[in-house]
């Protein structure tokens, strides 16, 4: 399957910004690029001209080098670079094998800096949990590997690619600005890691055929919408720490 596929193109570009958002030069060909966009394109440069400004900032207004952003943004190069097959079930297999990687290093640095109890105990529950859940969507993600095609990645009015390229756009515009507070950071970036994970679940959960990667997905959609919500209670406790 070819690498431009449609919601990878779009990581693609987003990241690109995203490396790029300071620089008046990179604005320019921004725009540039803008002007000559074909229907095939549209997607990935709509991405390109959303505000990025939170994802690469920190409370200061300087470059960010937050740690955790740093992990969001390379397991978002990492699922860029897996390349879509065709069928739902193999690709949101291997898409979400590099999600829930980030997840387990996210947890680490926080496990590593963080001081707040409540989030190193719910990193160490993320860190357990999404390890498990590896070992399960490998086996899977190999059982699929000659599964036949069942959807066009590289169409954008494909439910399943839309679907699983607004997961990413969500992930993307809604990227917290970093705070100097370690915790806080975790708590901020790990709501939006999770939401964008069950928007993929729930494209799993629409468009899949294999019976146990949706049992899977469902699983992760009952646990992580939980873990959200613990996110946003302590996160209304904790507003001091912004």
């Amino acid at each position: 399957m070819k690498k431009s596929a449609f919601f990878l193109s779009a990581l693609s570009s987003g990241m690109l910004l995203l490396a790029s958002c300071n620089s008046d030069k990179a604005t320019e060909s921004t725009a540039t690029a803008t002007e000559s966009t074909t229907p095939e394109t549209a997607g990935a440069d709509e991405m390109a001209g959303m505000d990025h400004s939170a994802m690469g900032h920190d409370a200061a207004g300087a470059a960010s080098t937050s740690p955790l952003m740093t992990s969001m943004n390379e397991m978002m190069q990492k699922m860029e670079a897996s390349k879509p097959k065709g069928n739902t079930d193999h690709d949101f297999a291997h898409h979400m094998l590099e999600h829930h990687r980030g997840a387990v290093a996210m947890a680490d640095i926080e496990l590593r800096d963080g001081k707040d109890a409540t989030m190193r105990a719910m990193a160490e529950k993320i860190k357990v949990d999404q390890q498990k859940e590896i070992a399960e969507l490998e086996a899977v993600a190999t059982r699929l590997d000659n599964a036949p095609t069942n959807y066009k990645p590289q169409d954008p009015a494909d439910p399943f690619t839309s679907k699983m390229k607004a997961s990413m756009e969500s992930m993307m515009t809604n990227m917290p600005k970093p705070v100097a507070d370690p915790d806080m950071n975790f708590n901020m970036l790990m709501m939006v890691h999770h939401q964008s994970a069950v928007d993929m679940a729930q494209a799993e959960l629409a468009h899949g055929k294999d019976t146990k990667l949706k049992e899977m997905a469902q699983q992760m959609i009952d646990a992580q919408q939980k873990e959200i919500q613990q996110f946003k209670d302590w996160h209304a406790k904790n507003g001091d720490k912004m």
